[in-house]
């Protein structure tokens, strides 16, 4: 079986090698670049056994995007230290949303209007909408990437709806197909990225319930955050063209 590699970081400057990889099911770590080419060089290695060949990489390689501890412990926050994040963010609060429902939203009475086939009152007023109304008049930025299956299910239809409140109140807000996603390898993890430096992963239980949010600042890993985030901020399209092409 084929292992599940994740792009960690390169230090070319571009695009190319030396890079490294890491296997998301055993941690090792994969290196390549450039192979130390002179006997001179290679006759100094030690335990050089054969099959094996040795590469070059600049130390700032290792530095910038090796692991720092060989298991990291999560700090976990619970939901109002999470929200407070909301208020006190200084410049972006950008999301990935990759889950197809979300308990809490079937617990509401918007969901009921949506589900009975009735138009949604969406509450302008709520303190979610006063908050980005508050933080975006800063000049702060609310944006979020929402994956979409095709076809969509009830809970993304749901937000595809919920989306018009949300973008009139100051939100950004574009819309992904799950094969697109799956295509820039994007993970299939929800989480708040905050200004840049602070990553909130968002854990669900089995019934689709949020539990609580791990909270990430280690550069390499806020790096790969910010990593999918600019390509699946690239690729996204304004849920008003996504809604409007899928009604079609």
């Amino acid at each position: 079986m084929a292992r599940r590699l994740r792009f960690n970081g390169t230090g070319s400057g571009g695009g190319g090698c030396p890079s490294i990889h890491e296997d998301l099911d055993s941690g090792e770590i994969i290196v390549h670049g450039l192979p130390l080419a002179d006997q001179d060089d290679i006759s100094q290695l030690q335990h050089l056994n054969d099959g094996e060949v040795a590469v070059v990489v600049p130390r700032a390689l290792l530095v910038d995007f090796g692991p720092k501890e060989v298991t990291r412990v999560p700090r976990i926050i619970d939901l109002d230290a999470f929200g407070k994040l909301f208020e006190t963010f200084e410049h972006t609060a950008w999301r990935l949303e990759t889950r197809r429902r979300f308990a809490s939203d079937e617990a509401t009475d918007t969901w009921a209007q949506f589900i009975a086939g009735q138009p949604v009152e969406w509450d302008y007023e709520d303190e979610w909408c006063m908050n980005v109304r508050a933080q975006t008049a800063q000049g702060k930025r609310f944006e979020r990437v929402r994956i979409i299956d095709n076809p969509p299910t009830p809970g993304q239809i749901y937000l595809l709806d919920n989306a018009k409140r949300n973008c009139a109140v100051g939100e950004d807000i574009r819309n992904l197909w799950r094969t697109d996603a799956d295509r820039l390898r994007l993970p299939a993890e929800d989480f708040w990225i905050f200004d840049s430096r602070l990553v909130a992963l968002l854990n669900f239980d089995d019934s689709d319930n949020l539990i609580d949010v791990e909270l990430i600042t280690e550069p390499v890993e806020v790096n790969r955050y910010a990593q999918v985030r600019d390509a699946a901020w690239h690729y996204a399209v304004p849920y008003e063209r996504f809604s409007a092409d899928l009604a079609a």
